[in-house]
């Protein structure tokens, strides 16, 4: 049987990335338990949906989250990914 949790990858990625913002797809890949195929694709729907942004610097990026932006279904759509990752633990500045 499968397990499951309560947090689904986007989550997941999203919280690792307000505590770790100059992370590599490695480290979230390694943090989520997925490949990093994965987490380019989610990196890409957060992105598509303005969820998060990033910018190159060298040879990494620093990402940034936009936490005024409410999350997408229907039942939590009154609430804001800061207030997620609030509960969840995770550190925004």
């Amino acid at each position: 049987m499968k397990g499951w949790t309560f947090i689904d990858n986007h989550g997941l990625v999203l919280l690792y990335i307000s505590q770790n913002p100059r992370c590599t797809t490695r480290q979230m890949a390694a943090a989520v338990n997925v490949t990093e195929r994965t987490i380019r694709r989610i990196l890409d729907d957060l992105s598509a949906e303005e969820y998060i942004t990033w910018e190159r610097t060298g040879k990494s990026n620093v990402y940034n989250i936009n936490t005024e932006r409410e999350l997408k279904h229907t039942l939590t759509r009154d609430v804001k990914v800061q207030e997620l990752l609030e509960l969840l633990g995770g550190i925004i500045k």
